[in-house]
């Protein structure tokens, strides 16, 4: 968990009552959330519940139809990506997407591209291949090359290197065997303690992320059904069931959720 959080501190991170769509189909609908400074707040939920949708509105991909969004007390609503970024709000796509061409190196460089403090750069060079040390091994291999989990720790590395204050982190575990996983997140956690950084994680691991993040909201098609502390969720009859594979047979052997979600 990370540091503690005065409950009354200004979000970092708030929306309030957003909607996206692809086209025709609303994809979230009035999601409202906030991210306090300093926390890991992680959103739960199945595969096309919204999830990385709400990244993507955050960081300006998608421009919402409808509601705000404000960074450190900024609207940032159908902001210019590039402008967002250089407030301090990086995205960690799903998918792992580096430069596969480039050089590992080369990959961080293009993370700090809207920096001008060479030494602070240097420096931060030196965090992620403390952190990642099979980069420093790599660093002048090109990044296509990469494991699929050596290349999740270069994606996660070059958004340290934009110097943000806040990661928006998409399925960082994807596709990742339990040994990386465990490996990434325990990163994940070292970054928000020692860096101080923010961290919005979308994550399919509940288990996981539940264990690492202070807040979890869940997403039901594209509503937030619940949120608390990640203490009391793991404690919820609904989360043990969906989404940590405690189920709770009746006495016809009929799944507890096909008589009552709690949640709605």
């Amino acid at each position: 968990m990370s540091a503690v959080m005065q409950t009354a501190a200004q979000p970092s991170l708030q929306l309030n009552n957003v909607e996206s769509a692809y086209g025709p189909i609303k994809a979230i609908r009035g999601v409202s959330l906030q991210v306090l400074p300093g926390q890991i707040a992680t959103v739960l939920g199945s595969n096309g519940a919204g999830k990385s949708t709400i990244l993507k509105t955050i960081s300006g991909i998608i421009d919402p139809s409808r509601g705000s969004i404000a960074f450190q007390g900024e609207d940032i609503t159908a902001r210019d990506p590039a402008l967002i970024v250089r407030r301090g709000l990086v995205h960690v796509p799903e998918g792992r997407e580096v430069f596969p061409l480039l050089s590992v190196h080369d990959n961080l460089m293009m993370g700090a591209y809207t920096r001008r403090d060479r030494d602070a750069v240097a420096r931060d060079i030196e965090t992620v291949y403390g952190y990642f040390p099979i980069l420093r091994e790599r660093a002048r291999q090109d990044a296509g090359l990469l494991s699929g989990g050596q290349q999740q720790m270069l994606a996660i590395s070059r958004a340290i290197l934009a110097g943000p204050s806040m990661i928006l982190l998409d399925e960082p575990s994807l596709g990742l065997s339990p040994r990386l996983t465990k490996e990434i997140f325990e990163i994940v956690v070292r970054i928000n303690r020692e860096r101080g950084t923010t961290i919005l994680l979308v994550e399919q691991n509940a288990n996981m992320a539940l264990n690492v993040a202070d807040h979890g909201y869940v997403l039901e098609n594209g509503r937030i059904v619940m949120d608390d502390s990640c203490d009391r969720l793991r404690e919820k009859d609904d989360i043990k069931e969906f989404y940590l594979g405690m189920k709770e047979a009746g006495a016809r052997g009929d799944r507890r959720w096909k008589k009552k979600k709690t949640w709605r």
